[in-house]
């Protein structure tokens, strides 16, 4: 059973729990992760979803991503799933998210992290992750276009792209 702190609209912290599964109330929201790893040459590390996995089985996906359990910071949560997802140690604790994305149930905030990361020392989670790969933007593009990825926007991808090596919204 994976529990999750309740947050409100503002982002604070109630002192209440919400269930995996349950149906939660309206005003109730949860925190989400995502952590994009690019190499040096400006590719994404992707990782292809496990057929059994409940939700997009078999597609490609970004690096990791999940939910922050009952207790986690967004940073704790981030270093978690890169470690249970594909065996990555990070220490992201001083790190912000670039991006934060309000969704229908919650707050989903995206690491981009640029390391240069050797594949064959991964140790990807049997449950969750079954492949990883480097993939350049138009690759991703591509898969998502043909059916293989979650269908992201592709505006969503560009921007992850566009953002990797700096913060706000204004070129320099």
């Amino acid at each position: 059973m994976e529990l999750w702190d309740v947050y409100d609209i503002n982002r604070i912290k109630t002192k209440r729990i919400w269930v995996r599964g349950e149906q939660p109330r309206p005003d109730d929201w949860h925190l989400v992760i995502h952590v994009c790893i690019f190499n040096s040459s400006g590719e994404m590390l992707i990782q292809q979803r496990q057929p059994f996995k409940e939700g997009w089985p078999n597609m490609w996906d970004l690096t990791v991503g999940g939910s922050a359990i009952a207790g986690d910071t967004s940073q704790i949560a981030a270093q978690r799933e890169l470690y249970e997802e594909i065996g990555l140690q990070l220490d992201l604790q001083q790190i912000r998210p670039h991006l934060t994305i309000n969704f229908e149930n919650g707050f989903d905030d995206i690491y981009l992290i640029e390391e240069n990361v050797q594949l064959h020392k991964l140790t990807l989670q049997y449950e969750e992750v079954q492949n990883v790969k480097w993939a350049s933007k138009q690759e991703i593009l591509t898969m998502i276009k043909n059916g293989e990825f979650i269908p992201y926007y592709e505006s969503l991808i560009q921007l992850l792209f566009d953002s990797r090596k700096q913060r706000g919204s204004i070129r320099l």
